[in-house]
Formats: structure tokens, C-alpha cells, sequence
């Protein structure tokens, strides 16, 4: 299952679990480039809850989507992802270090308003 909803004009919110197939994935990455549209300085929230690594074919089908995913990502400063599964946590925030301009933090499931309050935090100016 996987689902995107736009909070407001800066906020995403997407829910993962299970496995995704190729089908999946492609209705998937068509709605986060939908719904991101026209966002700008935004920020996702992920809620990841018993994922499973996507086929192959779903791999497939988010590579030939890459171009497209980082211009979306652009679009975005921070995420935080919420999750029961240490390995999940730290691969989201190993992202953080290939991704220019994205800081992702990982949150447990029950730190979901911690994981909010971050969110909204706004960097110091300099």
C-alpha cells in the first residue's frame, strides 16, 4: 500500500507498506509528481509500516523515472521518516548525503509529533 497526500501548499505525506509491483510503482511515482506539483521549500513525511524491498520490475520502472523524481525532490528541504525498523531509519538518512538541499531525519512511529515539529522547524538565517 502506498499512499500520498498533500497536507497544504508544502507538505506531503506518504504512507508505505508491504511490497510494490511494477503496476504499483507507476501509479505511485505519477501521483508524487502530481500532488508535488508547484510545491516549493516543501517537506514529506514518510510513515513506513512493514516494507518490503519493491519487485524488480518496480525497480525498474522508479529507474526510468529518475530524472523526473530529482527534479521533484528539488522541490523539497526536509523529510522525516516515521518507522519501527532501524535499517529503514538509516538508509532514509544515508539518502540525505547523495541528495543536495534534502535533510532527512528518521523518527520512530510513536515520535510522529516530534517528527511534525522538526518538520516545521525552520533553519536559523545567517
Amino acid at each position: 500500500m502506498f499512499k500520498v497526500t498533500r497536507v497544504d501548499d508544502k507538505r506531503l505525506d506518504i504512507e508505505m507498506s508491504g511490497k510494490l509491483d511494477s503496476v504499483q510503482m507507476r501509479v505511485v511515482l505519477d501521483e508524487l509528481l502530481e500532488k508535488s506539483a508547484g510545491i516549493e521549500n516543501g517537506q514529506m513525511l514518510y510513515d513506513v509500516n512493514d516494507y518490503h524491498l519493491p519487485s524488480l520490475g518496480a525497480i525498474a520502472i522508479e529507474l526510468s523515472h529518475l530524472p523526473a523524481l530529482f527534479s521533484m525532490i528539488r522541490r523539497f528541504h526536509k523529510a522525516a521518516v516515521l518507522t519501527d525498523k532501524g535499517w529503514i531509519g538509516k538508509i532514509g538518512e544515508l539518502k540525505s548525503g547523495f541528495l543536495p538541499g534534502l535533510e532527512i531525519r528518521a523518527f520512530t512511529r510513536e515520535q510522529r509529533s516530534e517528527a511534525e515539529a522538526w518538520l516545521e522547524k525552520q533553519p536559523p538565517i545567517l
